[in-house]
Order: structure tokens, then sequence, then C-alpha cells
């Protein structure tokens, strides 16, 4: 019976990946093709391709996300982390509905915690107020002010040039940083799933906890991940390109840029597993303040807000339930 639910637990953490792709990896091409630097199946190929390696680039961000709940040994322990999946892909699909670009991240890491909170399992909340809560206010902040600063500096440093060879040379630019921001995605939100098959096989006895991750789980997140991404999200991808202010080139690479950066530096350094969501959406409000404040739809920026505070009790919420509900149906 545990390996029939250890299967079903890394289908349900591929499925989720999968949503995370649509979810999420626009998120990494919604400014290069609001700017019409790249066409949308252009940036969604490269961004496919993109996501696919950076999952092979570490695994520090996987091994943070296996930490963050003990959920046992046996049958019960992957009843508790398949819930939590449950929270989480219930959450994505609500928010891409709504076309809210919410943390699929956080989504998962709240589900994990609630359902491990509902079973009486141990939640690691060392781990999870340091890697995970703490990231999760400081990360926006820190996209939101560095996009100020950067867009400042290219707008001094270009401040006597062409404007229309300027655009153009940064629409060009922006192929390079719309491909370090799905290689940052790649990088922080495949190992996410990974994490969580580790921990399934971990809890099954496949697995030791000092052991890496096995190839097939490396290449299975990054062959989901990938796919999602191609499947496209145009809802979200209206809302961070267009909705929350329009772009300009210059301004897309500066946003892409610091994104990309944070992404890497929380993952290689910190080994924190942040919300590429946050920090893109927070990087392009940054940007366009330097415009002017007003610039800025606070009104559908507040809206997003609301979706990142209800993310990672929603989530738990949803995940609670579903182990609730599955401990009527199983011994």
């Amino acid at each position: 019976m545990e390996l029939g639910i250890i299967i079903a637990v890394v289908v349900v953490a591929l499925i989720f990946d999968y949503t995370n792709g649509f979810h999420d990896a626009v998120n990494a091409i919604a400014t290069s093709v609001s700017t019409g630097a790249l066409t949308p199946r252009v940036a969604l190929a490269m961004a496919a391709v993109m996501n696919f390696i950076g999952a092979f680039l570490g695994q520090k961000v996987a091994h943070t996300v296996s930490d963050t709940i003990t959920p046992g040994e046996g049958s019960h322990g992957l009843v508790i982390v398949m819930c939590g999946l449950i929270g989480a892909i219930t959450w994505n699909l609500i928010t891409w509905y709504f076309g809210l670009p919410s943390s699929s991240s956080h989504a998962l890491i709240g589900g994990l915690v609630g359902s491990a909170v509902a079973a009486g399992a141990q939640a690691n909340w060392a781990v999870v107020i340091e890697k995970v809560v703490i990231p999760m206010f400081l990360s926006p902040v820190v996209a939101f002010g560095l996009g100020f600063v950067v867009m400042l500096a290219i707008m001094w440093i270009f401040r006597n040039s062409n404007p229309g060879r300027t655009s153009r040379g940064f629409k060009i630019a922006q192929t390079v940083s719309a491909a370090a921001m799905a290689l940052g995605h790649g990088l922080q939100d495949a190992q996410k799933t990974m994490g969580v098959i580790f921990l399934a096989l971990l809890t099954g006895g496949y697995v030791a906890e000092s052991d890496g991750l096995p190839p097939w789980v490396i290449f299975a997140a990054a062959a989901a991940i990938s796919l999602g991404t191609w499947s496209g999200g145009w809802r979200i991808m209206r809302t961070l390109g267009r909705r929350i202010i329009h772009l300009d080139p210059p301004r897309g690479f500066a946003a892409e840029s610091v994104a990309a950066s944070v992404l890497y530096s929380t993952a290689y350094i910190f080994e924190a597993p942040i919300s590429t969501t946050h920090t893109i959406t927070s990087a392009v409000m940054g940007v366009g303040a330097t415009k002017r404040l007003s610039a800025v739809r606070w009104g559908v920026a507040k809206s997003i807000l609301t979706a990142w505070v209800l993310t990672f009790p929603a989530a738990g919420a949803v995940a609670a339930v579903s182990y609730w509900i599955a401990r009527l149906f199983l011994p």
C-alpha cells in the first residue's frame, strides 16, 4: 500500500509542478511580451527551455522544502504530504482562474504545514520562519527597492541618448534578462517539487536524509515545469505585463534583471524557497514607480497583495480539510 501512495504522491507532486509552470513561469516573460521584445510563443519556448536547464543547477532549495515538516513514517506520513500538495494545487488553480499572480512556493509550504498541523505531525517552525516567512516579506521589499534604484541608474546613464535607439537596444537586452529570469525560476521552483518528492521517498524509507536527489526526480520535475510553462498562462501574463503598469523596454529589462539577481542569491546563498511571483511583481512596481508613483495601478497591486497574504493560510486550510477527509477513507 505504501508504494502505491508514494507513486500517487509523486504523480500529484508533478501535477503541482505542471500547474506551477503555467501559473508562475509566465512571470519570467510577461514583461518581455508586454514591451514587444519577444512574441508570446517565442517567449514561452525560451522560458520552457531555461526552466528545464535551471532545474539542474542546484539542490539546496529542494532540501530546505523537504525540511519544513516531519510527517512521520509510513502511509500516514505520505497522506500528510499528499494533502499538502492538494492544498497547494487548489490555491494555484483558484488564483490562476482570477488572474492573480500569487505564490506557488508559499502555497506549497502553506499546504504542507497545514496538513502537518491538522494531523498532529511536526512542522519545523524554525525552518519555516527563517527560510520561508522572513524571505517572503523581505524579497519583495528588496526587489522593489533594487528595481527603483536600477531604473534610476539606467535613466541617468542614458539621459542623453536617442530614445528610439535606446528602446531597440533594451528590447534586445530583454532577451537575455528574460532568459535569466526563466533560468532562475527553474532553479527555484522546480527544486520545490523535487523537495516534496524527496520528502515522500524519505517518509517511505526509500532514501536517507543525507542522500542527494535521485537523477530521475530532477529530470521529472524539470520536465513537468517546462511542459506547464509551454502550455501558457495568459491570464496572469496580462495582469503582470499590463495591468500593474505599462512597461517600456528599459523598465522591462531592469525589472527582469533585478528579479533574476534576487532569485539566484536567495537560492545559492540563503537556500530560501522564495516566490518568483512576488519578486518579479515587486520589481515591476519598483521600476514603474520611477515614472511617478501614480503610474503604478495600486488598486491592482492591492488585489495581488491580498492574494499574497491569503496564500499561506488558504493553502494550509485546504490541505487541513483534505487531510480530515482522507482520514475518513483511509485506515
